[in-house]
């Protein structure tokens, strides 16, 4: 009888030990969820400024990514006011300070299309080239996002040739230029090293044709010229051989 009622004590126990850890993680969790719950109504009981000011200082607190999901917040609790217009632009800029590029372009792509007339959209076409640009690293192995960034400043230049951010786009652009031209100037060199001149002089002669401002078309020019005479020897000699 002992032994069952030992065995029964045991029991009531591990009951009572197995509730009061259920009702602890209830307990816990559902505070957890009103603490969400609470500082998620705080937030919606914030006037529309004080909300956007709390995510402008959490961009310059260091924290870039939050403040874009607050700059969000503000176009999802105030979505028809000029608030809205104005967070979608700046969350993409939070993005951008976060090294979040794709979201960025996301949200300028977004903010082009609807609002292409807005006074700001000439910095949200420059913003979108700067994406494409600081993702170029190494245009040896993968040219399509640097021929992206020229792209994207050419027709920020061609929209706004004397805006405020034409200069710079002018010498990214330049910049990016030369960078592909340098490809296919380093491939172009490896086909004259090879004799390979016809595919040699496709190459230089692309860099004439479709990079003119690059600072490699001086060099280009000089290639092109002493591939022709080459081949032009290379003519000759097998005329005399015959």
């Amino acid at each position: 009888m002992n032994k069952i009622n030992e065995k029964l004590r045991k029991i009531n126990l591990h009951y009572t030990n197995t509730v009061k850890l259920l009702l602890f993680i209830y307990l816990f969790f559902s505070g957890c969820s009103s603490n969400q719950k609470i500082e998620q109504q705080s937030q919606e009981d914030l006037p529309v400024d004080s909300l956007y000011n709390q995510a402008l200082d959490t961009v310059y607190s260091g924290n870039p990514k939050q403040a874009a999901s607050m700059f969000e917040e503000v176009e999802r609790q105030h979505p028809y006011s000029n608030w809205a217009v104005k967070s979608q632009l700046m969350a993409a800029w939070a993005y951008f300070e976060a090294n979040d590029y794709p979201r960025a372009l996301i949200s300028l792509e977004r903010f082009i299309e609807l609002y292409p007339a807005h006074e700001d959209v000439e910095y949200a076409y420059y913003l979108r080239a700067l994406c494409y640009y600081e993702q170029i690293v190494d245009v040896e192995r993968d040219a399509a996002m640097t021929q992206r960034s020229m792209d994207a400043f050419s027709e920020l230049l061609r929209r706004f040739p004397n805006g405020i951010y034409a200069q710079d786009s002018l010498l990214k652009r330049d910049l990016a230029s030369s960078n592909l031209a340098g490809k296919e100037m380093a491939v172009g060199r490896f086909y004259l090293r090879q004799g390979y001149l016809s595919a040699a002089i496709n190459r230089f002669q692309k860099v004439i044709d479709e990079y003119q401002s690059s600072n490699q078309v001086p060099e280009a020019l000089y290639r092109l010229i002493a591939s022709f005479s080459m081949m032009n020897l290379k003519r000759k000699l097998i005329g005399h051989l015959k």
